[in-house]
Formats: structure tokens, C-alpha cells, sequence
């Protein structure tokens, strides 16, 4: 998009900071940033990458008018929580946006985004709709809802209100704090978070679908089971208001059983589905994790099973 193609800038449109946290890779990093930077919104943006410990590479990459282009080191822990905690730290405008670096926004994401949350004063952030793209997969998610709430992402995680969607107000991350780095391996980290902002207000959907994200089949913590374990009681320690929906416990206890099931812990995968059951024996992870228990598949078949339908276990 050209700079003659980009409505005038007008006082309605106020200045974002884009936060795209990165390691080890330089062309989908290009391709997210381009992206950014080519986003049809009329006001000003900034684009900081955020490099997780690791040398800076600059990119070779056209800045447009009202566009600014920054590179800062990871000062935090490893990994994308320290990576955003980072970059919302050093953003200059009081609107911060978060983009994955293997993900990428169309070009009206921004405009459309900032153009509902002007309208609400009372919502903490705003989503949109995604599409998943990757082998053998192209699948549009979105929501038939105008805004999600607590008790939303209390009963489920609601997948489409992906990290690569969140556009809030600085007030709303001072109110809620930053992305928790305690949290065992970084896993959850967004759901986490979420459930945080969504206490301060909801979070308003864009109907569209204005982010690509890339669905490769496999994440850095595909196998990492006895990390997942810990990762999800220590949400539900942390957050006693999913203990309000029987529903909702049982699908995160039903993660834990099937992550002891995946690796090779048995008699505690059989004792944390006695729990789900007793919480809610519709739960469908039940099913999942019955074959892993009695060894007829592995926890990594059964993922990449679920992978293929965008979906997760």
C-alpha cells in the first residue's frame, strides 16, 4: 500500500505501538513486520521488534509515512512473555497491539480494531476473527459474539481471541499488570493474561477476519508433557474464579490428565480423570485420553490428529 492509498490522518485515530516479539526467525519476522507497516490504519504507528536475547538484525524493510520502525533487546526472562512485558515497556503511544512474529495481519486490522474500541470506553481490549493457514490447512475462526466476558474465558479458552489479535489501552495493562513470567515455561501465558483483562472489562470482537496465523502443526512446547502438567496447575492455583464453572475446571483438568497420559504417567492420568469425570463427564478430553492411557496411541499422534482440524487437545 502506498502512502497516497492511506486515508488522512484525523484525531480519531489515535497512535499505536506494535509489539512483535522474536527469535531465530528472520523471514517470517519480515513477513509479520511488513505486514504491520503496511496497515491501512490513518494514524501514526510503531513497530518494535523485540529481539529475545539475541543479536539485533535490522530488516530490510520500506518505513511509509507514519510509520516508525524500532529494534530493542529482550530485558526479561526468555521467551515471549519478557519479549511483550519488554516491548509494551518501551512503547511509545498509549495503544499497544501484539503480534506473534510467525503470524500476519490484513491490511485493515488496526483501523478496524481501533475504530470499535473508540466506540467502547468501557471494554479493556479488543479481538477479531483469524484464519489458520499452514499444511494442509486453511480454516476461518470467528466469533459469533460482539464482545467475550470472564465467565466466557472461564468456561473456554475461546481460541479465536488469539495473542495476535490483542489490541488494548495503556490503561488496561497498567490495571492488569503484565504478562505473568513466573508462569512455568511461559505455557498459557496468553489464556493467563486474558483471563486478567477480561476481569477489567471485555474484551469486543471485530467480526472479521483480519489476522493470518500460521498453523504448522507443532509448538515449542509440542511433547514438553510434565511442563504442560505444572504450567496448568499453576494457572488454576492462581486464578480461583475457574474453580466457579465445573465445565471449564474440567477442561483444564482434562489437559493435565491427558499431558500425564502423554508422558508415560498412568496411574496419575487415571486419578486426574477420575476428577474430570466427577466435574463433568462430558468432557471430551476424557475420550482423548483413554487410548493414551491404555498405550493403543501416543499424546503426539493424538495431537497432530487434532492439529489438522485447528485444534488443540
Amino acid at each position: 500500500m502506498t502512502d497516497h492509498d492511506r486515508p488522512a490522518t484525523g484525531p480519531a485515530y489515535p497512535p499505536v505501538t506494535v509489539v512483535v516479539a522474536t527469535r531465530d526467525r528472520p523471514g517470517l519476522l519480515e513477513r509479520a513486520v511488513g505486514a504491520v507497516l503496511d496497515q491501512d490504519y490513518p494514524g501514526p504507528v510503531e513497530c518494535l521488534v523485540v529481539y529475545d536475547h539475541t543479536e539485533i538484525r535490522p530488516l530490510d524493510l520500506p518505513v511509509p509515512a507514519d510509520r516508525s520502525l524500532r529494534y530493542v533487546t529482550n530485558t526479561h526472562s526468555r521467551g515471549l512473555p519478557g519479549g511483550r512485558n519488554t516491548g509494551a515497556e518501551e512503547a511509545s503511544h498509549d495503544l499497544l497491539a501484539f503480534c506473534d512474529d510467525d503470524d500476519r495481519w490484513l491490511p485493515a486490522k488496526l483501523r478496524r480494531q481501533v475504530e470499535l474500541l473508540l466506540t467502547r470506553p468501557d471494554a479493556a481490549a479488543a479481538s477479531c476473527g483469524i484464519r489458520l493457514e499452514g499444511p494442509g490447512i486453511a480454516k476461518e475462526r470467528r466469533l459469533d459474539a460482539a464482545e467475550v466476558t470472564l465467565p466466557d474465558f472461564v468456561e473456554d479458552r475461546i481460541m479465536e481471541v488469539h495473542s495476535s489479535t490483542i489490541l488494548l489501552p495503556r490503561a488496561t495493562w497498567d490495571a492488569v499488570g503484565p504478562v505473568d513470567e513466573e508462569l512455568p515455561g511461559g505455557y498459557g501465558e496468553d489464556y493467563e493474561w486474558l483471563l486478567r483483562i477480561a476481569a477489567h472489562g471485555p474484551v469486543v470482537i471485530v467480526p472479521e477476519v483480519l489476522v493470518v496465523v500460521d498453523w504448522h502443526g507443532g509448538s515449542f512446547f509440542f511433547g514438553r508433557w510434565a511442563l504442560i502438567v505444572e504450567a496448568t496447575r499453576y494457572l488454576i492455583d492462581k486464578h480461583p474464579e475457574l474453580a466457579g464453572s465445573r465445565t471449564g475446571l474440567a477442561r483444564l483438568h482434562g489437559q493435565i490428565a491427558f499431558a500425564l497420559a502423554s508422558g508415560r504417567r498412568r496411574r496419575e492420568a487415571v486419578r486426574e480423570l477420575g476428577r474430570v469425570i466427577r466435574l463433568n463427564p462430558r468432557e471430551k478430553r476424557v475420550l482423548v485420553t483413554v487410548p493414551v492411557v491404555l498405550g493403543l496411541l501416543s499424546g503426539e499422534r493424538v495431537l497432530r490428529l487434532a492439529q489438522r482440524t485447528g485444534r488443540g487437545v
